[in-house]
């Protein structure tokens, strides 16, 4: 039989639903409807600015089995966290975000509302990521210039950009609204909403307009084909967003990029 060593200062919400072996600390709060699995850790004790600092977790949240989530953070209703993710201290997250299994979400890092992070995914600390972000697996959001110095210098990421599978942002780079990181490509300093960056020396080729299905004519930005999976809450902010992104498109098309 599994033991459970649940604080009686926690605050567990109604219906909450919680599996075997798992430990949650005093300072954690546990909305409504939750679920966490078996061999949790809820409020993982930190040092520092962020020692005996709560854990917040909203409504309708699901913790799968061993995850870790240090004290020092918050997140917003509707949390998703996959197998064997580890989220520190200093996480500042919106409501409705998806974290896949074995990510390592190293803390002080602002998140935005209705982010997706695939499995296998690092987020560097000093991160800044806004709302509608999609990272793809086996991605690296790193921040230390010339490692190791413990210098940290985290990346932004914009609302609507998109990671692709096994890239890795340098420090300091900033990526623009609805921008596209292409799988296996590297991303440094400032990149254009609406850019398209391929490869490892992260070069812009255009905007991510060049994405284009010929089967299914989808084509990007994302919003044009993809905010129906969204809910209705989450409309008006994905159609500001498509329009501000197609905004950025035409700056850079007539602005920045080099003439044919």
């Amino acid at each position: 039989m599994g033991t459970n060593l649940i604080s009686t200062k926690a605050s567990i919400g109604r219906n909450v639903k919680i599996g075997i072996n798992v430990r949650i600390y005093d300072n954690v709060v546990v909305g409504d409807d939750s679920s966490i699995g078996d061999f949790c850790v809820l409020g993982h004790p930190t040092t520092g600015p962020l020692q005996d600092k709560p854990l917040s977790i909203g409504e309708n949240s699901v913790i799968r089995s061993h995850s870790v989530l240090y004290e020092g953070s918050s997140f917003g209703n509707n949390l998703r966290v996959g197998h064997f993710s580890l989220l520190r201290e200093g996480i500042a997250a919106g409501t409705d975000l998806q974290i896949g299994s074995y990510n390592d979400l190293e803390g002080d890092t602002t998140i935005g509302d209705w982010v997706r992070f695939h499995s296998n995914v690092h987020i560097g600390r000093g991160s800044s990521i806004g709302d509608f972000v999609w990272i793809f697996p086996n991605s690296v959001l790193t921040n230390d210039p010339i490692p190791p110095s413990g210098l940290k210098e985290g990346v932004t990421v914009a609302a609507g950009a998109v990671i692709c599978t096994g890239a890795v942002a340098l420090p300091n780079t900033t990526i623009g609204r609805g921008a596209f990181i292409a799988a296996m490509s590297r991303a440094r300093g400032h990149i254009p909403g609406g850019a398209l960056v391929v490869g490892s020396s992260g070069e812009v080729i255009g905007s991510i307009r060049k994405l284009h299905h010929k089967v299914t004519g989808k084509q990007h930005p994302w919003m044009s084909h993809f905010s129906n999976n969204y809910p209705q809450e989450a409309q008006n902010k994905l159609k500001k967003l498509h329009a501000q992104i197609e905004n950025d498109i035409n700056i850079l098309e007539t602005t920045s990029l080099p003439k044919k």
